[in-house]
């Protein structure tokens, strides 16, 4: 994956992080405050922005590091995985979906461990 497609994905998923959760805040809040979801929209707001901009770094550190983009893709699964199905069980409030949530946060472990071991590997 190159740099310049990381950096347009985090352009994109930083818009959507700030879209999303000015949506949930004002037009979704009816619907989340009856689901009880308001926090769980929340959560998945957060982390969607926390690796957003861990994200934009990343690519901005391919330049020097390629083996990066293994890191990159890994944020990028865990990301659309992790908020993507709190997004769902926000709105739906069918609990299943919180099942499929820890699967994208072992992505997001396995992305910021990939990130430390390109490091650790690097000689620069």
């Amino acid at each position: 994956m190159s740099q310049r497609i990381v950096l347009i994905i985090s352009s994109v998923f930083g818009l959507l992080a700030v879209g999303l959760g000015a949506f949930g805040a004002h037009a979704l809040k009816g619907v989340l405050t009856a689901n009880g979801r308001l926090e769980t929209y929340e959560l998945a707001t957060r982390y969607q922005f926390y690796h957003t901009l861990a994200l934009l770094v990343v690519g901005l550190l391919m330049e020097k590091f390629p083996a990066l983009g293994i890191s990159a893709l890994l944020f990028m699964i865990g990301m659309i995985i992790f908020s993507g199905s709190l997004y769902i069980l926000s709105l739906t409030n069918q609990t299943w979906w919180g099942a499929i949530t820890p699967i994208g946060g072992i992505f997001l472990l396995l992305g910021w461990a990939s990130l430390g071991w390109r490091f650790f590997k690097s000689q620069s």
